[in-house]
């Protein structure tokens, strides 16, 4: 048609601009005829501004459903100008106004039918417009386009709904007080707000509860209510008419699919889930939202699939059927020849949704942010949690950014559901026009890169099964493990060879491997777990044969493996991340203590699945953040789940210590820094976690001025925790001091003295802390420094503390204080025993008496535990050893603190011995020696508790250091004292 031809059909200003520029040729080879009637002729210039010309350009070239329709329902698209619309974004509550306003126009649902599909033409002009002029963002569009459906559903379901009622009767719930209202629930893309331009909406009906209707003229039960009220609803939606349709309506994701109830109770959804629901319907109820219903209703319903959504556990299960999903696509790609399909074929959208929800359903249960519908944002969870490493995630999301644009311009040539490349030449010049490049090839390389992309990180995720099966199948360790108990069959001598074993460690391991092949635990592993198990193995054997004593590795591994017959999750977590794997055979082959870690905990395991992570400890705030936010996901009065996760806490963050002390990625100083932080941050959400059990039963202590609603009570640590220098297995060493008047608790019915009241708290933080649950205990505390040790009161005021101090400790109690500190509780007390610390450290004392103190106490643990009389020397509690030099500087702090009183104010060793440096108490060289021989004992304390051994050193390693430090005793200690 020409160009004269055009513009005798169409007003002169409204067409300048198809004429003019880059993409005319485009336009006028596309463009349907059409009339502007006589009377808005003149009324469109005076809309059609220069800027809307030049748009126009684009999407007339871009799109036939815009230029389409803008022809044939012409006052649609003046008033989109005439209004300001065009270039707008509505909000949610925008569109539920607009419709209420074309609703109140409607006197039939066949006005309503035509007004609503008048009303979504209107609106997806403009999103496609805004879309293809690069005036909104992809949430943006996205958003629009999701809001349109909600709006649409909530305007119909209200309509239909009155209407219904005034024929059969409001639905009530049994013995409801009011009427129910239908929850319809968005299922995929539009639960996530993520509708594209001409996406189906995957709808799930539902109501709360079972009952009647009543005002009818006849009894109807809800079920038939509002499976009634649900068909009205999708033929509404999705009736083709003389104006098309609103939304291709869905609903095969509701229980049992096409053949099951068009809309079910909350107890029917439920139990359903609980006892047939599939992975598949996992994956689908990730997305899915709430679009209509009541508030409180919409909650009880999340909290019922919730369980059903999101394992407490981490769930590598999953992948298995993420796999036959996959597999299935890829058989309907073939079937389809999809290819250049941007949303299944390889590379294209479904793989990063693919990527996202494995993660989502593998760790949502632990990591809660990941519970997010949005795909965009759970990408973001990914780098903040280490998940995927940055790189991936800006690829990924680059990468469904330009798919998901693709996607839609290929829809808004026709409003049609297709998500494939075109394949005529002129179709594929509009596409790279509407993507604003400058030929197909340019568009078509920049697609194919992207693609390239997904398909890397995708294979990487979620590898072929089949791949992984035939390898393992062909490998010698498969045939070992699948056919132990006939060993002569597999080919031993090409075993030996290829892994350089001898035959007693062969031997050793083929015991082992027979040994799991035929425990109780194996033989009542059900199929599924059992197959993964015999394909975890061979690789599982590959790198504990790469390990020097492969027969001893496998004997620490021997209690996990068979903790994990039972959970076939742990198994699968191993069996998808080989680094994982290849760590866990590292890490237990360096620790006996780790392996036990693992077999207590193989919840533990998960871990290892992030290298990064395992070795990037956070400070104090970042640990004391992480486990507030853990805890405020557990309702308040589930203490045993409180308890639960302040033991996963704790355990993960050890061995993710241990772990970075075994590769020597922290200095011992560090190491010894952050298990003392992992106990204060727990001891400091303990103590609200027993005081907030003891108000609710008894009420809040008296005060001078009222009801105290916070702790007066700090946790005094000391010994190793006192002086930051906590190792694997430490007991706490702690003090209770509280400060309150005489008085009684708050709570009339069972109130108690203020004592009693912090006696209880500080018996249910010792019951927090030392109870044996699932996850075994989180420390063992130690009383017995408290004021009259094992025969005094559990919690002692500061007034009694202080005057017990002064009247009656023992020197060795003064000793015990130049390590003390306190670890948790109020700041104000904090401040006063601080001073009381300082008085009693700083009192004045003789000087040979003090000595004669020390050495006593120092003679009698040597007679408890023992001066290596055997020859092999104890690094603790030998002579020279740690004890010895922990006596030196307990010792000179308690007689130079009057004089020097900076002494107080470190409880560490490390730290002080510098400090007599600084002050010429010591020479400076002896208290370098010291230091530095306090921190290779330390170290070696750490390592023989990863190795589960005692800290003996039978091979003289430490001579040299204990002869240092016996001189330093002997000059410093018993020349002066004689």
């Amino acid at each position: 048609m020409s160009v004269d031809a055009l513009l005798e059909k169409f007003n002169k200003a409204f067409l300048e601009a198809l004429c003019a520029g880059q993409h005319s040729s485009v336009v006028l080879k596309t463009i349907k005829p059409g009339l502007l009637s006589a009377s808005l002729q003149e009324s469109a210039g005076q809309f059609i501004t220069e800027k809307i010309k030049q748009e126009q350009q684009r999407v007339w070239a871009a799109s036939d459903y815009v230029a389409e329709t803008s022809i044939r329902h012409p006052t649609l698209f003046l008033d989109l100008c005439s209004s300001g619309d065009l270039h707008r974004q509505y909000s949610a509550s925008s569109y539920l106004e607009k419709l209420a306003a074309v609703l109140k126009l409607c006197q039939s649902r066949d006005e309503l039918a035509q007004q609503i599909r008048l009303f979504r033409h209107r609106e997806i002009i403009r999103i496609i417009w805004r879309d293809i002029c690069e005036l909104s963002l992809l949430n943006e569009t996205v958003m629009d386009l999701s809001n349109l459906a909600d709006a649409c559903i909530n305007i119909g379901i209200d309509y239909l709904h009155q209407s219904l009622a005034r024929e059969w009767g409001e639905p009530y719930a049994d013995n409801g007080k009011k009427p129910q209202r239908m929850l319809v629930l968005g299922m995929g893309k539009l639960g996530a707000r993520e509708l594209n331009l001409s996406s189906d909406i995957d709808l799930i009906f539902a109501y709360p509860y079972s009952g009647v209707t009543k005002g009818g003229k006849k009894e109807r039960s809800c079920q038939e209510f509002f499976v009634r009220l649900g068909q009205q609803l999708i033929k509404l939606l999705d009736e083709v008419t003389a104006e098309g349709f609103v939304f291709r309506v869905d609903m095969r994701l509701r229980p049992y699919g096409q053949s099951g109830a068009l809309a079910s109770s909350f107890d029917a959804l439920e139990s359903y889930y609980e006892e047939q629901g599939r992975e598949w319907e996992r994956y689908a109820m990730i997305k899915y939202r709430a679009i209509s219903g009541e508030a409180e209703a919409i909650d009880d319903l999340h909290n019922r699939l919730s369980p059903f959504i999101y394992r407490r556990y981490v769930d590598f299960g999953v992948f298995d059927s993420l796999r036959e999903m996959k597999a299935l696509i890829n058989r309907e790609v073939r079937r389809k020849n999809a290819e250049d399909n941007v949303k299944i074929g390889p590379g294209g959208i479904r793989e990063i949704e693919f990527i996202a929800q494995s993660f989502q359903l593998i760790r949502g249960g632990k990591v809660p942010s990941l519970q997010e519908r949005n795909l965009l944002k759970v990408l973001e969870v990914f780098s903040i949690e280490n998940i995927l490493p940055a790189a991936a995630v800006e690829e990924l999301t680059q990468a469904y950014h330009f798919l998901r644009h693709t996607e839609h311009r290929i829809q808004a040539m026709q409003d049609k559901q297709t998500q494939q490349l075109p394949i005529d030449e002129l179709a594929r010049e509009r596409l790279a026009v509407a993507m604003n490049k400058d030929s197909w090839d340019s568009f078509y390389q920049t697609l194919s890169q992207h693609k390239k992309n997904v398909r890397k990180h995708f294979k990487k995720i979620i590898s072929s099964e089949n791949e992984m099966v035939e390898a393992e199948q062909d490998s010698l360790l498969n045939q070992l493990w699948m056919q132990i108990g006939s060993v002569e069959s597999v080919e031993i001598n090409t075993l030996l060879s290829s892994y350089g074993l001898d035959k007693s460690t062969f031997e050793e391991i083929y015991t082992l491997l027979k040994d799991l092949k035929i425990s109780r635990q194996y033989q009542k592993m059900q199929a599924i777990g059992k197959n993964r198990l015999d394909r975890l193995m061979p690789l599982l054997m590959d790198c504990v044969l790469a390990e020097k004593k492969p027969d001893v590795v496998l004997r620490r591994l021997k209690e996990l493996l068979l903790g994990i017959m039972r959970r076939s999750a742990y198994i699968s977590l191993l069996l998808e991340n080989q680094e994982a794997l290849t760590r866990l055979v590292g890490l237990c082959g360096a620790s006996p203590w780790i392996a036990e870690e693992f077999g207590r905990q193989p919840l533990l395991l998960d871990e290892l699945v992030n290298g990064v992570a395992l070795f990037d400890l956070p400070g104090v705030e970042g640990l004391a953040d992480e486990l507030r936010q853990q805890l405020l996901r557990i309702p308040e009065e589930d203490l045993e789940q409180q308890m639960e996760c302040l033991r996963q806490f704790k355990k993960g963050h050890v061995l993710r210590v241990a772990a970075s002390e075994i590769t020597e990625a922290l200095p011992l100083m560090r190491i010894s820094d952050y298990l003392t932080d992992i106990a204060e941050t727990v001891l400091q959400e303990v103590l609200p976690l027993a005081w907030d059990q003891l108000v609710l039963k008894y009420g809040y202590p008296s005060g001078p001025e009222g009801d105290v609603t916070q702790p007066e009570f700090i946790m005094v640590g000391y010994g190793k925790l006192g002086g930051i220098e906590l190792s694997y297995g430490s007991d706490l060493d702690m003090v209770f001091i509280y400060d309150a008047p005489a008085g009684f608790t708050s709570n009339r019915e069972r109130s108690i003295d203020n004592q009693a009241f912090y006696t209880r708290l500080g018996q249910r933080i010792i019951h927090i802390l030392n109870a044996n649950t699932p996850g075994g205990d989180l420390y063992e505390v130690d009383m017995r420094l408290r004021p009259s040790g094992n025969s005094g009161l559990l919690v002692s005021t500061l007034t009694a503390f202080e005057k017990y101090q002064l009247e009656k400790a023992w020197i060795w109690e003064h000793q015990a204080l130049v390590r003390a500190r306190v670890v948790a509780g109020s700041v104000h007390l904090a401040k006063h025993f601080n001073t009381v610390r300082e008085g009693v450290l700083c009192l004045p004392r003789d000087e040979q008496t003090l000595k004669k103190a020390v050495i006593d106490m120092r003679n009698k643990m040597l007679e408890q535990f023992g001066n290596g009389a055997d020859g092999i020397f104890n690094i603790k509690q030998s002579r020279g050893g740690i004890v010895d030099i922990e006596f030196m500087v307990q010792y000179t702090v308690l007689n130079y603190a009057r004089q020097i009183p900076a002494l107080v104010q470190f409880s560490d060793n490390v730290r002080l011995l510098e400090l007599f440096a600084d002050h010429n108490l010591m020479a400076r060289q002896v208290a370098k020696q010291l230091r530095d021989i306090y921190i290779d004992y330390r170290s070696a304390v750490h390592r023989f508790a990863l190795l589960n051994s005692k800290p003996l050193d039978p091979s003289g390693q430490f001579t040299r250091q204990q002869q240092v430090v016996r001189t330093v005793w002997q000059e410093m200690m018993l020349e002066a004292a004689g």
